[in-house]
């Protein structure tokens, strides 16, 4: 399939596995040079040695704690640098599988919530705005953020929350940037 992507650059949080993995891999194969994020280097580094052998793009990986603020500008700084400019900024990261089981509404702390919210949807907020000037000044760019079938599921309060917040917020930055 050709998404007339070709040339474009991607940066992708949640890069080393899963999803993010799968769309870092697709966006390469669509011809576009790609920096993946996450905590783990390893198996960043991993990811993007097997990705680049099977695209033959280029994939870079950036080590990110997206519940901080200054990771998230040293990771989009080194993107911009080593891509040259930030075309798609896809956010995938979020908490794998919390600490465990999801916790029965009598259970949920607000440390497990906040944590939850922080890594994931304050995360989003921060990479936008990290990366939103980069592309408003190219005058072109896609923030793709991924939410999660728990905005519709119940069994999970916070993960539901967590993803109706990303539903909600890609909406809001959607009318808000364009």
């Amino acid at each position: 399939m050709d998404l007339e992507l070709n040339g474009k650059t991607a940066l992708i949080t949640g890069g080393s596995r899963g999803i993010g993995k799968a769309v870092a891999r697709e966006l390469g194969r669509e011809g576009v040079d790609v920096a993946i994020a996450s905590r783990g280097m390893e198996a960043l580094e991993e990811t993007a040695k097997v990705l680049a052998a099977e695209t033959g793009r280029r994939f870079i990986p950036i080590s990110v704690d997206t519940s901080n603020e200054e990771s998230i500008k040293a990771m989009v700084k080194i993107a911009a640098d080593e891509l040259g400019r930030i075309d798609i900024l896809v956010n995938s990261a979020a908490r794998v599988g919390g600490s465990g089981p999801a916790p029965k509404l009598a259970e949920i702390t607000e440390e497990y919530f906040f944590e939850d919210m922080n890594t994931k949807v304050l995360g989003y907020i921060r990479c936008a705005q990290a990366v939103a000037p980069y592309m408003q000044q190219q005058g072109w760019g896609r923030i793709i953020n991924l939410s999660g079938l728990a905005a519709r599921q119940s069994g999970n309060a916070v993960g539901s929350i967590r993803n109706v917040s990303v539903a909600a917020l890609t909406k809001n930055m959607a009318d808000e940037l364009g």
